[in-house]
């Protein structure tokens, strides 16, 4: 897999493939940049959905998603560590079996 382009070349080139006189194409301005056109294409939508030009989530929708599926996976392992714990010790305080008061 290629190395991801920096955030800045993509959004320079963005700025330029919106910008461009009228007659040169998306292909003309994405092999000046040395970029595939299909990525150049994927560039400009992803912009649109950024600025809330076009529907869909935004890269910062994205990653506020990931962390949050992130911090919902640990505190359903936390609650079941507590849900074992409190098992386990209901378990322990049982007379009868093991227990040693009388």
């Amino acid at each position: 897999m290629s190395k991801p382009y920096p955030s800045e070349f993509r959004d320079d080139v963005v700025r330029v493939a919106r910008n461009r006189e009228p007659g040169v194409t998306i292909e003309q301005i994405a092999r000046d940049f040395g970029v595939h056109p299909m990525t150049l294409q994927k560039w400009l939508r992803r912009a649109d959905i950024d600025e809330g030009a076009k529907p869909g989530q935004s890269r910062t929708e994205a990653a506020e998603n990931r962390e949050l599926r992130k911090r919902n996976r640990l505190l359903e392992q936390e609650n079941e560590v507590l849900r074992r714990a409190a098992a386990y010790l209901s378990q322990a305080n049982l007379p009868g079996k093991g227990s040693t008061r009388s």
